[in-house]
């Protein structure tokens, strides 16, 4: 498992009973987790000191519970990011901190790629959500083209853009449904160096097309791969379904991209490791194509 250990303004305080307790800057939050299906007594003092707590409703979503006043809003940092926080009403805050594991992964296999500057890193990241791993690419020196189908979202990753100070850089911002986009950009003739997606178990595009990752990853890697460059660096899915194995996603990219592109394939689970306990909980997976 990967591990992403290096937040210095978020951290995994304690973990039990089906409940996270996380530390966001300043704030202290309790958020539902599937995962966490051990019961083993709380062991920080700040499960009774929390700022707000996320109930789960019967009939589906929830709402928070303010313990104390919060701001709609407020900022966190990872590294030279700056990342807007602000709990929804479907538990989320904005930012997916294990994926910082994955940021700095696509931002090293950027700066290693040291293309020159007139032509740089050209990535592509479907379900771009709030924006962390395209700003950790622009971050790096790459152009990226970030799709998502909420317009709110990706007006939240624009925000994101701005206080990281990369408002300038070469991003491109989409609201589109991200099986859409890549058919036109392959019409088009489009091509990327490197695809990112994060696509989520379950959704609707901005259509109301249903989205089931399961039933629909396979095409969507497979059209991906049409709108590859001569010379990519990696294709990365990541995965937060349990219907959908590491290993399953892995065989996917080694059959669609190998067989053309060479490379090699990996894959892992990613994590956050618990302050409380030194453990570690486990928040998903990814699956990486890279040129060998």
């Amino acid at each position: 498992m990967r591990v992403a250990d290096g937040w210095k303004d978020y951290a995994l305080l304690d973990a039990t009973g089906g409940e996270r307790l996380e530390r966001w800057g300043d704030a202290v939050l309790v958020r539902p987790d599937p995962q966490v299906v051990w019961k083993n007594p709380p062991r920080s003092p700040l499960w009774k000191r929390a700022d707000a707590v996320y109930h789960r409703s019967a009939k589906g979503g929830g709402a928070w519970e303010q313990k104390r006043p919060l701001p709609d809003k407020w900022q966190i940092g990872y590294g030279a990011l700056r990342l807007v926080v602000s709990p929804t009403g479907f538990k989320h805050t904005g930012v997916f901190p294990e994926q910082a594991v994955n940021w700095d992964w696509y931002a090293a296999a950027i700066r290693a790629a040291a293309r020159p500057a007139e032509r740089p890193v050209r990535v592509l990241n479907l379900f771009g959500y709030t924006g962390a791993a395209t700003l950790a690419c622009a971050a790096a020196g790459a152009s990226v083209c970030h799709v998502d189908a909420s317009k709110g979202i990706v007006a939240w990753a624009r925000e994101n853009a701005a206080a990281s100070g990369l408002a300038s850089r070469p991003i491109r911002w989409i609201v589109d449904d991200c099986a859409k986009f890549v058919a036109r950009e392959q019409r088009r003739g489009s091509r990327y160096d490197a695809v990112i997606m994060d696509p989520p178990s379950y959704g609707r595009g901005p259509g109301g097309e249903v989205w089931k990752l399961e039933d629909c990853i396979y095409d969507l890697i497979a059209l991906c791969a049409g709108v590859l460059s001569d010379t990519p660096l990696f294709v990365a899915v990541n995965s937060y379904t349990t219907g959908l194995s590491p290993a399953v996603m892995e065989y996917i990219l080694k059959t669609t991209l190998c067989p053309v592109q060479g490379g090699i394939t990996s894959c892992d689970e990613i994590g956050l490791p618990v302050e409380a306990t030194g453990g570690v909980v486990p928040c998903g997976a990814t699956a990486l194509w890279q040129a060998g």
